[in-house]
């Protein structure tokens, strides 16, 4: 698969890379890492990053201003997303040819080169894998980079700590943080609490719910957003607060938006992915992300989990 995302690199004058809706740092990491291997190997090679901006991650970097026309007789390449629904810009498909690289379990094979590899910590190790292949091919990787691609595996792993992360993840961080780039404001700016998130967190602690088959949840509604004047994003990356609570098995956070009903699920073991898959997400077997459009549903989303939790049921 690198062998052919290689080729049809080099053949194409334009590429337009895309990620997923709602961004974390891989998605970035992945993404932009990427272009700035391509943009630095092939200097005469239009190269754009296209997605919705998710101010919480702008010091990583902002995306371009692509046209509709710009995607005539370009390669198209989308880093970090399972499924078509989760592509940020759905002008992916306006392409001549699409690759998909992902880390997601490959529930939806969409893309005409197809590189899934469920066993990499993140999308953006899978990118500097793709820079080793090609480094004696003409692929170049500079510090900006390594300093995204780093932080899009650091982002992934959550320091390092999550099971995904293996042998080949910390070999791979400690020759990017070789580059030289400034790695402890990727710390600062990913993991540093401004007081409002850090109030809503104790309010997380203070409300949450846990059943006994082990289900948390968590509802944070538009009014709640407000009170604490924190963004759907921000109340969503609190999901990860809930996982040293002792008896929680599984666990989900419901953030009310605009137009839908943000679905967070994380696992300490049950295989929630295919939950997520029901309500048009998907993700991994211990973390994944869905959109509902209704209360209702919520309440669908949480008889699925007590169900997939009941040791009977199990």
């Amino acid at each position: 698969m690198k062998e052919q995302i290689l080729e049809a690199i080099e053949r194409f004058d334009t590429i337009i890379i895309h990620r997923h809706v709602r961004p974390d740092p891989d998605a970035y990491g992945s993404q932009v890492g990427l272009a700035e291997i391509l943009k630095e190997s092939y200097p005469k090679k239009s190269i754009y990053v296209v997605g919705k901006e998710e101010e919480s991650l702008s010091f990583l970097k902002t995306m371009d201003t692509v046209t509709d026309d710009m995607y005539e007789g370009a390669l198209v390449i989308v880093c970090d997303t399972a499924n078509k629904e989760r592509i940020c810009d759905n002008r992916y498909h306006l392409g001549s040819l699409l690759i998909k690289i992902d880390h997601h379990p490959n529930e939806d094979p969409y893309g005409d080169i197809l590189w899934v590899n469920t066993n990499a910590s993140s999308a953006s190790e899978m990118i500097y894998e793709f820079y080793l292949y090609g480094k004696d091919k003409g692929l170049t990787l500079n510090q900006e980079g390594a300093r995204l691609i780093y932080a899009g595996i650091v982002g992934d792993t959550g320091r390092f700590l999550f099971p995904s992360t293996n042998v080949h993840t910390f070999k791979y961080a400690g020759e990017l943080v070789e580059y030289g780039f400034d790695f402890t404001s990727i710390y600062e700016n990913l993991y540093t609490t401004k007081v409002n998130v850090a109030h809503l967190s104790g309010y997380v602690l203070q409300n949450f719910t846990l059943s006994p088959n082990g289900v948390g949840s968590m509802v944070i509604k538009k009014d709640i957003l407000g009170k604490y004047n924190v963004t759907p994003s921000v109340a969503s990356g609190l999901v990860g607060s809930l996982g040293s609570i002792s008896g929680i098995k599984a666990w989900v956070f419901f953030v009310e938006e605009e137009d839908q009903i943000r679905v967070r699920l994380r696992s300490k073991g049950p295989v929630i992915n295919k939950i997520a898959a029901k309500y048009r997400g998907g993700g991994h077997p211990m973390a994944a992300g869905a959109s509902i459009y209704s209360w209702e549903e919520a309440e669908e989303v949480m008889a699925d989990l007590e169900q997939l939790c009941d040791p009977i049921e199990r």
